[in-house]
C-alpha cells in the first residue's frame, strides 16, 4: 500500500511540473509577442491560471488519497475475513483432535482390560465380566454392592446374554426397574427398555395390582422354574434376592 501511495505522489508531482512549465512557456511567449506594458496583466493571468491548476491538483490529490485509503480498508477487510476463516478451521481441527484423543484413550482402556484376567468371583462372557452374589439383599442394597465393585446391576442386551445369565441358576436381581414412573421400565443406566425383553407370560403384573402384595417395581431373573427366553418377573424391591453385577470390559 505504501508503494502505491508513493507512485500516486510521483505522478502528481510530474503533472504539477508539466503544468508549471506550460504556464511559464505561455507567459514567455506572450511577453515576447507583446510589449512591456502588458506584463502586469499577463502576470495576473499567469497567477490566476496557476491558482486554478493548483485547485485541480488538490482535487486530484484528494481523490488519489481517497482511493489509497479505500484500497487499504479493502485489504484490511480481506485480512480480517482470512483471519476468521483460519480461526474457524483451527477450532474445527481442535475438536477433531480432542475426539481422536478420546477414542484413543477408550481403545487403550479397553485393550488394557482385555489383557487382565477376571477378578476372583467373576466370570467373563463376551465383552463383560459378571459377578453372582452368594448372599441375598434388597434390590437397592444389591445395586450398592455392585457400585462398590466398580460395576452395576446387569443390563441384558441379547438372547445369548440372557441364556448365559439363566445358566447361573439363581433367582437374582437384574438392573431393571419402574420405581421412578410406574409402567415405564428403565435400566440402571437410565435407558428405556425396548427390545429385547424376556418377560415371563403375564408379566409384569405389579402384583396383580393387589395392595396386599405391594408395589412390584424391580425385576428378578427367575431361573428356578421358567425357561431362559421368558424368565423375567417383577417383584417387590424390598424382597431379598441374589444379584448379578456386570462390568463392561
Amino acid at each position: 500500500m505504501a508503494s502505491y501511495s508513493n507512485k500516486q505522489v510521483i505522478e502528481l508531482n510530474k503533472v504539477t511540473e508539466e503544468n508549471r512549465n506550460r504556464a511559464t512557456r505561455s507567459v514567455k511567449t506572450e511577453t515576447h509577442l507583446s510589449g512591456p506594458e502588458d506584463s502586469g496583466r499577463r502576470l495576473y493571468r499567469m497567477v490566476a491560471v496557476s491558482f486554478g491548476m493548483l485547485c485541480v491538483l488538490q482535487v486530484t490529490l484528494n481523490i488519489s488519497l481517497r482511493l489509497v485509503y479505500n484500497r487499504g480498508m479493502g485489504d484490511k477487510t480481506n485480512v480480517t475475513a482470512e483471519r476468521d476463516q483460519l480461526q474457524t478451521s483451527y477450532n474445527n481441527l481442535t475438536k477433531e483432535r480432542d475426539q481422536l484423543q478420546k477414542e484413543r484413550d477408550d481403545l487403550k482402556r479397553k485393550f488394557s482390560n482385555l489383557k487382565q484376567t477376571c477378578p476372583k468371583g467373576w466370570q467373563k462372557f463376551e465383552s463383560s465380566w459378571y459377578f453372582l452374589s452368594t448372599e441375598t439383599k434388597t434390590w437397592m442394597e444389591s445395586r450398592e454392592d455392585c457400585l462398590e465393585r466398580g460395576a452395576d446391576l446387569v443390563i441384558v442386551n441379547s438372547d445369548k446374554e440372557q441364556e448365559f445369565l439363566f445358566g447361573l441358576d439363581k433367582r437374582a436381581w437384574i438392573g431393571l426397574t419402574d420405581s421412578v414412573t410406574e409402567g415405564t421400565w428403565r435400566w440402571v443406566d437410565r435407558t428405556p427398555l425396548t427390545t429385547p425383553s424376556y418377560w415371563y407370560q403375564q408379566q409384569p403384573d405389579n402384583g396383580n395390582d393387589d395392595p396386599a402384595n405391594g408395589e412390584e417395581d424391580c425385576v428378578e431373573l427367575n431361573t428356578e422354574t421358567w425357561l431362559p427366553v421368558k424368565a423375567w418377573n417383577d417383584q417387590s424391591c424390598e424382597d431379598n434376592r441374589h444379584w448379578i453385577c456386570e462390568k463392561r470390559v
